[in-house]
Formats: C-alpha cells, structure tokens, sequence
C-alpha cells in the first residue's frame, strides 16, 4: 500500500423493506468474541425506536474467550483466525445455518470524529442527488488522512446560500450548496488485520463499524437521542465514545484503556496472577468506599508458585482504592474528550455506560461525579429472545450490529467498485457477501 492510499471500508445495501432476511454480527473484542445471527422481519414503526424497520429475532448465539488481539487490535493472525472459527461455528450449530458474511466492529485504531463542512457552487441551478453525492464524497476524503479509514460519513445538516440547518436539500433552488457531515475514521492497519482475519475464515464481510455507535444503535431511544447522549463503551483493552446532539450522531473518539488495565493494575497491587486479579475484580471489585472495607480482610494466591507460596492478607479497601484510581483515570479521559465534542453545548445531555466495564459496582456514580452528568448503564432494546446473558450492557455492540443495516441510508455510501479494500499484496478482499441481500 502507497503512503498515500485511503482505505474505506465495506459497506452493505440498504435492508430489504418488504422481506425478511438473516444478519450475522461479528464482534471481535479484547476479552471476548461474540457472535449473534438473527432473523429479521419487517416490522410497524415503534414509537420509541423510530429508526428500526425490522423486528430482530436472535437464532444463533456465542462467546468465547478472545485470543490474539491487544486494545483491540490483532497481534496474532493465526490465534485470532482460531477464536472466530470457534465462535462462528458454535452460533451456526445453534441457528442451523451456515454463515457466509458478516457485519464486523472496530474499536481500535483510534477512533476520530470530526464535524467538516463541505461546500461547492450548484451546476444545474437546482440541487440534485448528484450535487448531494459529489460534495459530500469530497468532503469524505478531505476529512480522511493518509493512513486512516473512512467508517461512518453521516450528513447531519445541509446550507443553501448559507442559510443552514435544512433537512433535504433536493430539488431546492440555490447558487451555492453545504453539507454539515460526521466523518468518523479509524487508523487503517487496525482495520486491515481484523477483516484479514475474517477473510482467513472464507468470511465476506458485508460492512465494519464503529463500536460505540453501533452501541449507541442498540441502547438509546429516540428521546435520548433527541435531547443529547454520550454512549461510553467500556471494554476490556480500549474505551470508546459516540455522542449525538440534536438527534444526530456528531462525534466519535476512543483511547486504548479499558477494563483489563484494572486487571492489570491489581495483579500487581496485590502481588496476585492475572486470573485472579480478574476473579478478585469480577467479585469485589468496587469504586465505592466502604466503612468497614479497612477491616474486612481477604486472602490473595501469591502469583507464581501458588501451592507453595504464602497467600497476601489484603483489606477490601486496597482493592477499593487500585480500582477506583484506574476509574478515575479512564473517565477522565472521557470528559476531556467530551469537553471537545458537541456534547459540551447539551446542557440536559446524559451518558450511557456499555462494555463489560460498565457492571462495576458503583462506576455510574462515579461516572456521574466526574462528568457533572446524569450517568445510566444501557441494555439492548427491543430484542426478542436474547439469551439471559446478552441482555445486558456486555452486548449492547454486537445486538447494535443487527440493528446498524437499518440505519445505513443516513449515511453518505461510496460505489462499491471505488471502495474494495486492497490486501498487502494488492489483491481484493473478494466478492461482497450476499447473504444479507438475499431474503430468508
């Protein structure tokens, strides 16, 4: 790949309106790989959930314990090819299907969402979906560096002779036209190696997104949307955030720290392996001091040799207190990142908490301390028979990769001859799959 290629991603066709038809949902995630088929019907519209056209219903379902990615990025080809197998087969054993495409996550790489303006002078004195298309296709690249990938080009307003906010823009009469648009892009080497190790798997991949949007597509109503929210997606090896204002999605960023620096944290506070360390955080870990936590006292396996070595006496109140500064940290993060999107200007504006790091006891009301927000944990919306386990905020990204294919018509979506993505080698990453476009 030259220097100076851009890559973006794939991209599947709208959902068929009328029919039913099948989607897999592929997510590859530091601690765990999730994999959901689900059959979707046509449905009436939903009063809470606008957007969605389709009822979902989950037939297949796995997770396993994730292998060969780091922050969500791959650092071993051949582990990470065996892991997915492993997934995708399990949720075909249960759906009874064989899977031949799937909608993928990314949330390494960075993520970035800028908020441009693209704007060109009107050739046929009225605005059509040509002009519509090649000023925001040029406004795409502008806002896509060397080196990255273009995964989501939303328009969120349009100007005619700089009179801004209108809705569609088509048809109107006007000398000079202006889109507003959300480019969010991801570094492209991250992008590359996860859907290699999809294709490795003679997987096509009908489209990657964002994993906090897709979170935000499965945990908020259009209420929420309406008034402003910030999803924060707290995974294992990266934290990552999409925020909307005005209904509209408008801004994305992530940061490589999540649930497992904790982990780390307290295998080395407590002198303990990192499986416990992880057991010890599961059970009782916690950000909220306690009274007694200085006088309840646990017994830590030393690391190494445990059957040999004298196991550490420690307080509840040490786990309390390497635990909650790590928090801390991470939300820190978050509210600067906050402080820089359009999320700032939503006084009423609240956050919703996903990603297994959300289940820490107390994190909301930390949360809510640092970020000066009301602050709820999300769970996937209007699902039908979601196994116990997939109903909670650990899942809001892969059930928000079913519900994504309803939303792609918001999106600005290249040709597909001008966007296949290039190997190393320079062949293609082959046919787009077809399983998503033909019905069930």
């Amino acid at each position: 790949m030259s220097g100076r290629e851009r890559i973006q991603v794939p991209k599947p066709r709208s959902m068929p309106q009328k029919r039913a038809t099948l989607v897999a949902a592929l997510d590859i995630g530091s601690s765990k790989i999730a994999c959901m088929i689900a059959r979707m019907r046509p449905c009436p519209p939903n009063e809470a959930l606008r957007g969605r056209s389709h009822a979902i219903e989950l037939i297949g379902y796995s997770q396993i314990q994730s292998s060969g990615v780091k922050a969500g990025a791959v650092v071993d080809l051949n582990a990470c090819e065996q892991a997915v197998r492993q997934a995708v087969a399990l949720a075909e054993r249960m759906a009874n299907v064989r899977v031949e495409s799937v909608i993928l996550s990314l949330s390494a790489g960075r993520l970035h969402g800028q908020l441009i303006e693209a704007t060109a002078d009107i050739r046929g004195g009225s605005v059509s979906q040509s002009d519509v298309t090649r000023i925001t296709s040029t406004g795409m690249h502008h806002a896509t560096p060397d080196g990255r990938s273009a995964l989501h080009v939303l328009p969120v307003s349009y100007s005619l002779d700089g009179v801004k906010g209108i809705r569609d823009p088509r048809g109107m009469v006007a000398r000079q036209f202006g889109v507003d648009m959300n480019v969010v892009t991801a570094e492209a080497t991250a992008a590359r190696n996860l859907m290699l190790v999809v294709q490795r798997c003679h997987l096509d991949i009908e489209a990657m997104a964002a994993s906090p949007y897709v979170a935000s597509l499965s945990v908020l109503t259009d209420d929420d949307t309406d008034l402003g929210a910030a999803v924060v997606d707290l995974g294992a090896g990266t934290t990552t955030i999409a925020t909307y204002s005005g209904g509209r999605f408008v801004h994305a960023s992530g940061f490589a720290l999540g649930g497992q620096h904790i982990t780390m944290d307290l295998a080395r506070g407590l002198g303990a392996c990192i499986a416990d360390a992880e057991r010890i955080k599961t059970l009782y870990g916690t950000v909220l001091a306690g009274g007694s936590d200085a006088r309840e006292l646990m017994q830590v396996p030393a690391a190494g040799d445990q059957e040999r070595g004298a196991p550490h006496v420690v307080s509840r109140a040490t786990i309390t207190n390497i635990v909650r500064q790590r928090a801390e940290e991470i939300f820190e993060m978050v509210r600067d990142r906050l402080a820089d999107s359009p999320f700032a200007s939503e006084p009423r504006a609240g956050v919703v908490l996903t990603g297994g790091g959300a289940h820490l006891t107390g994190l909301s009301e930390l949360a809510s301390q640092i970020l000066g927000r009301t602050v709820r944990v999300g769970r996937p919306l209007g699902f039908g028979r979601l196994p116990v386990e997939a109903k909670s905020a650990s899942f809001a990204v892969t059930t928000g990769l079913l519900v994504y294919p309803q939303f792609l018509h918001l999106e600005h979506v290249e040709p597909r001859h001008a966007r296949q993505l290039r190997t190393g080698t320079g062949g293609y990453f082959g046919k787009v799959g077809q399983w998503l476009r033909e019905g069930f």
